[in-house]
């Protein structure tokens, strides 16, 4: 029986049928600058052995300025054109079909040549644009249509056309970045007029037969922007200039919405997309937090779009589509959304990959496939780590046996779920489980292995993780004192806290603490919390009230030794998110602190070395100190002469990088 008949059913295009409505949306993943195109072909073949319907490259330059950054990939060679070539013909070869996004940065553009319709600097990037003339737009045109050609020349099924996000075309669509007099500026007509003439353009050089996707910009999230009016005018435009389809952009990168971060509601922008509906005839794809199938076909059920982009979940699993349609929903591995090594990777000129799947452009690197000696196989530790290589050997047919002295999986993902905002963290931890049995591995929860019931095994892996550190304050062993594991795991907390310690734990226990509710938080009361409107009532989407979220559940102050801002170390993508969030709701942030004492009536607090004491008074004090590495097994065995191998946590104790700790398990069991 098909559980998702929407999302697995074809989609004909007139004159190509694709097979399912999931398109893989654009990503930047770094990998065609490395100039491994063995690695790039690797990457997309295996996305379309997974049974997408159709896939769209990171965004390719149409020209030199136009560039994310310098020396970032464009087909401006013939070389190019070849190395492109083989990547399509690996695609096509695995049954898949592949658009080729063309993106021009605009004042994105991380470099000195970079252009834009006015000479507007943009708050992301210290380039000022140069203000590009009408000769310099017809330029522009040009390249994007002989992008488009030489794509078509490379094999390529289509091409994406970047039209939202901020880059150069949106920057024409908005007054906001466009203060030009001419035929390019003024009224909305003449500022939507470049991307109609790209569409235009770009469909009578390639001809009626090749796909055309325009990425539009439903709601830019930042002030001026465009109307639900100009959407719907631009939308009819790219349509009767030759789109094939239309793709949706939500927000500008220099927006103060997140908009793909796990905090950010499953599906939370359909509703857009689904205002479209019916002012087009043809087909609108839908976009952001939609990284199940059940999420996905009910989006679709619902008549919200044609078909639904996925992007980060295909990092997440290759095999999405195919597990969807053969009844293994339930072991696709999850995307997260916590950008920790994609997005992150890519802003930071890394290669990107996926923490659930360190597979995800390393195809080459970490190959699939049965080991040539099987082996038995312990592993002490069912967190990310032990989990990560316990599945890994199983699948490649070692006999593994786990030993978890908990009662669960999951390890410190057991406290990460707990945090709002990362509700997706359960169904991580369910997928962990659901994995350890497809695998066939011997589970033992409850189970605290010792030195003797290891002695039998090929290989020994030691991923007992980490547990919480002291921060060695006088007082600390006061009954008000709570570690974040404790409050995480339910520990009744009073309405005046001192957290001691602003890493991501920190971060993560005071949004726990502020915020008072069961499950995920709403749609409607997540817009709310970050100002989301509605384009139709006010341009760009940013509701005129700002944002005003709900009252803190308890009055907070978050503390660190360092003397700078809190939370300057936190993800480059999701960093901002987090103070922004703890800002609105009050949370009392304060660096370059040192620690003095815990008493009964909070914690006393020096500022600078000849500083008063100050006593900031709490009902509890919760120590996010870090972690230390639980190890002492691995000892036990190194005194005896056993050896083994130690992942994860046991190895290195910082912060909760499960990242790290699910790369290091991933890639060791590749190697048994």
């Amino acid at each position: 029986m098909n559980s998702f008949p929407h999302l697995l059913a074809p989609l004909d295009l007139g004159f190509v049928t694709l097979k399912n409505r999931v398109l893989m949306g654009s990503m930047h993943t770094n990998l065609e600058e490395t100039g491994d195109w063995g690695r790039v072909n690797a990457f997309y073949a295996r996305r379309a052995e997974g049974g997408v319907g159709l896939m769209v490259t990171g965004g390719i330059a149409p020209n030199r300025e136009g560039a994310v950054f310098p020396g970032a990939a464009g087909l401006f060679k013939d070389r190019d054109i070849v190395n492109h070539r083989g990547m399509t013909d690996a695609v096509h070869a695995a049954g898949g079909r592949i658009a080729m996004q063309i993106l021009h940065a605009g004042r994105y553009a991380y470099g000195p040549d970079c252009v834009a319709p006015s000479a507007l600097k943009s708050p992301i990037s210290p380039f000022a644009p140069t203000a590009i003339d009408a000769t310099g737009i017809e330029k522009q045109i040009a390249d994007f249509v002989t992008s488009a050609v030489r794509a078509r020349e490379a094999g390529y099924d289509g091409v994406e056309i970047m039209g939202s996000e901020g880059y150069f075309i949106n920057e024409f669509l908005v007054a906001r970045t466009n203060r030009r007099d001419d035929e390019w500026g003024g009224d909305y007509a003449n500022r939507m007029r470049l991307p109609v003439e790209i569409v235009s353009r770009v469909r009578e050089a390639v001809g009626p037969d090749f796909i055309i996707i325009y990425r539009l910009s439903m709601i830019d999230l930042v002030p001026d922007g465009s109307t639900f009016d100009e959407v719907v005018a631009l939308a009819k435009a790219v349509e009767a200039a030759g789109a094939t389809i239309i793709n949706t952009g939500i927000g500008w990168h220099e927006a103060r919405v997140p908009t793909i971060a796990t905090s950010v509601p499953r599906a939370a922008f359909t509703w857009v997309t689904k205002k479209l509906m019916g002012h087009v005839g043809i087909p609108v794809i839908t976009s952001n937090r939609i990284n199940r199938p059940e999420v996905a076909e009910a989006v679709l059920a619902e008549g919200c779009a044609d078909m639904v982009s996925m992007a980060r979940p295909l990092l997440a699993d290759p095999d999405f589509v195919v597990k969807s349609a053969t009844g293994r929903a339930h072991l696709i591995a999850p995307c997260i959304a916590c950008n920790q090594a994609c997005l992150d990777h890519t802003f930071a000129g890394k290669l990107t990959s996926c923490l659930v799947n360190p597979r995800a452009c390393h195809e080459t690197q970490i190959p699939e496939g049965h080991a040539a000696t099987v082996k038995t196989v312990a592993v002490v530790g069912a967190g990310p780590a032990g989990v990560a290589v316990a599945v890994t050997a199983a699948e490649r047919g070692h006999k593994v046996t786990v030993f978890e002295k908990d009662a669960r999986v999951g390890g410190q993902i057991n406290y990460a779920k707990m945090v709002p905002g990362k509700e997706e963290f359960h169904g991580f931890v369910e997928w962990m489980e659901a994995s350890l049995a497809a695998a066939g591995v011997d589970l033992r929860l409850n189970t605290a292995a010792k030195a003797d019931d290891l002695s039998g095994f090929d290989e020994v892996i030691i991923a007992s993780g980490v547990a919480p550190r002291a921060a060695g304050i006088p007082g600390e062993d006061l009954p008000h004192v709570l570690t974040y594991a404790q409050v995480l795991s339910g520990a009744p907390v009073g309405d005046r806290v001192a957290v001691i310690g602003a890493g991501g734990i920190g971060f993560d226990v005071s949004e726990y603490l502020v915020t008072d509710r069961d499950g995920p938080e709403s749609i409607a009361d997540w817009k709310a919390n970050w100002g989301v409107g509605d384009p139709a009532e006010t341009r760009g989407g940013l509701d005129p009230r700002g944002p005003h979220p709900h009252a803190p559940a308890r009055q907070v102050v978050m503390l660190q030794r360092k003397a700078e801002k809190l939370g300057r170390r936190l993800g480059k993508t999701t960093g901002w998110i987090h103070r922004a969030q703890l800002d609105l709701m009050k949370v009392d942030m304060q660096g370059g602190v040192s620690y003095e004492r815990i008493t009964p009536e909070g914690l006393v607090v020096r500022r600078g070395e000849d500083g008063t004491e100050e006593l900031i008074p709490a009902d509890n004090v919760v120590i996010c100190a870090g972690q230390n590495s639980v190890r002492d097994l691995a000892d036990a065995l190194a005194a005896r002469g056993q050896s083994c191998h130690i992942i994860g946590g046991a190895d290195v104790a910082a912060e909760l990088d499960a990242k790290r700790a699910i790369d290091q398990g991933v890639r060791l069991a590749a190697t048994l």
